[in-house]
């Protein structure tokens, strides 16, 4: 009975063992599977035809004859396209643009150590970028309208996406050359995404209207595509281990390789520079926005006083060189103390702790300096603005409204000595502009207020008051005016 036991204590602990043996078979299988899977999945090694990829980067290389001419249409379509402002008319612009080849060809010869052939990429490179722009700059030079459409405007500012977009971009094009049997619609969608072109164009019109800043934004933003691309390029052909050129002498072949290291790190050093940069500015407007979608939008004025958020600017150009600007309109003012209270909260975001807080407000007693400020402003942004309906509206609204506010400027210390001398009865006068709405439009109006001496008579009171009235009226020539009478207990 005690062997029968024994025994079935004996099945009882190998029953586990053989259990979790079996299970980790299983899971190793399960792996292996999945490698293989992804392996084939993903693997682009075996598809790669090495010798048909450089023959056809190299191909893309020289700039003469027909690719000259290519190039020059193109700018100009371009920059036709983008003083239109047609979307598409850039986009045809940048599908027959050859200037993705020397790119490509700086990439490759500094993955296999080819130091004629980055020779040669640069070479044309910079001649292909130098008559884009003299071709940019003689077209908006020439050519009488030079508004500044949104097209134009948005390669003045590069961000991170453009970034990530050249990279992811670069790595794109350059599988799809490698791939036996090129697929063309991938070039041609990566010649759209990375947006080569346009940059340059920009570079030329901002030379032709001599702002400096357009043209450097333009030109940052074309370094950062040729910089990204040319480093997917070598990153992908290191990857699929294209062969190294070799070179019949040592001596040379050390020099060259050094060369080309050197090379490859002075591309990679502002690389880093540019990435690190556009993400820190890029942070500062995401903290930027959470930090006004927090604290300003859901301030509450008492009276007419309105936070117009679409003109508000956000402007970073270092650490310790940013700035928030905040624009408010109305006659109610934001009290100084609120203002503390947002600057003492922007320091609870990392990217915001040397960020100065700037606010523009209008005031009741300054609306001349306020309608000057809104007037320029409309007139810096109605271009930028362009297509944003709703946002030009908004500030023609505010506009008009402060000019109508100016136009009737009430010269009140004239307009009480008057009365003061015109009426005995007259105890006091006073003023303000009261917001009044039927709840289809809102609308600012003078209103008056007379005190009349405890001693004057009723009938004397009611008869001045409508002299008064009508008095203001034609004295301020403005027949909204109101005027009210206060009744002293």
């Amino acid at each position: 009975m005690s062997d029968d036991t024994g025994q079935q204590n004996q099945d009882h602990l190998e029953e586990p063992v053989q259990s979790k043996q079996e299970v980790k078979k299983d899971f190793q299988g399960l792996l292996g599977s999945t490698k293989k899977f992804l392996s084939e999945l993903l693997d682009i090694r075996k598809n790669t035809d090495q010798e048909a990829t450089k023959e056809a980067i190299i191909a893309d290389i020289p700039f003469k004859g027909h690719t000259s001419w290519i190039l020059i249409c193109s700018i100009f379509i371009a920059s036709i396209g983008l003083n239109a402002n047609s979307t598409a008319v850039v986009i045809g612009a940048m599908l027959i643009s050859p200037l993705m080849g020397p790119i490509l060809g700086m990439g490759m010869s500094l993955a296999i150590n080819d130091i004629d052939t980055l020779r040669r990429s640069l070479k044309n490179l910079t001649v292909m970028v130098v008559l884009s722009v003299l071709t940019a700059f003689l077209f908006f030079w020439m050519f009488p309208l030079k508004a500044e459409s949104s097209e134009l405007l948005a390669r003045v500012k590069p961000d991170i996406r453009d970034v990530l977009i050249a990279f992811f971009g670069g790595l794109a094009l350059v599988i799809a050359r490698a791939k036996k049997g090129t697929i063309a619609s991938v070039i041609f969608g990566v010649a759209i995404a990375t947006a080569l072109m346009p940059p340059l164009c920009t570079v030329g019109y901002g030379l032709a209207i001599g702002n400096w800043e357009y043209a450097g934004g333009a030109m940052l933003l074309f370094g950062i595509n040729t910089i990204f691309i040319g480093l997917a390029t070598f990153l992908v052909l290191k990857i699929l281990r294209f062969p190294m050129v070799r070179y019949a002498n040592s001596k040379r072949r050390r020099l060259i390789a050094r060369l080309v290291s050197v090379t490859a790190l002075a591309v990679m050093i502002p690389a880093g520079w540019i990435f690190w940069g556009v993400y820190k500015e890029f942070k500062f407007n995401s903290d930027a926005n959470r930090f006004i979608q927090e604290n300003i939008t859901p301030y509450k004025f008492t009276k007419d006083g309105r936070f117009l958020r679409d003109l508000s600017v956000l402007s970073y150009e270092r650490d310790d060189v940013a700035t928030i600007e905040l624009i408010f309109m109305g006659s109610e003012g934001v009290p100084d103390g609120v203002v503390a209270t947002w600057e003492a909260k922007m320091q609870e975001f990392k990217y915001l702790d040397k960020c100065d807080l700037k606010i523009i407000q209008g005031a009741q007693n300054d609306q001349v300096n306020q309608l000057k400020y809104v007037d320029e402003l409309y007139q810096s942004q109605k271009s930028e603005l362009l297509g944003k309906d709703e946002k030009i509206r908004l500030l023609e609204s505010e506009l008009n409204r402060i000019k109508k506010s100016v136009a009737r400027q009430i010269p009140f210390q004239d307009i009480s000595a008057e009365a003061k001398s015109n009426y005995e009865n007259l105890e006091s006068l006073g003023f303000a502009d009261a917001v009044v709405t039927d709840f289809k439009k809102t609308d600012t109006i003078p209103v008056f207020e007379a005190k009349w001496k405890r001693s004057a008579r009723r009938a004397k009171v009611v008869a001045d008051t409508k002299k008064l009235h009508n008095w203001l009226k034609i004295r301020l020539k403005d027949t909204t005016i109101q005027l009210k009478e206060i009744i002293q207990e």
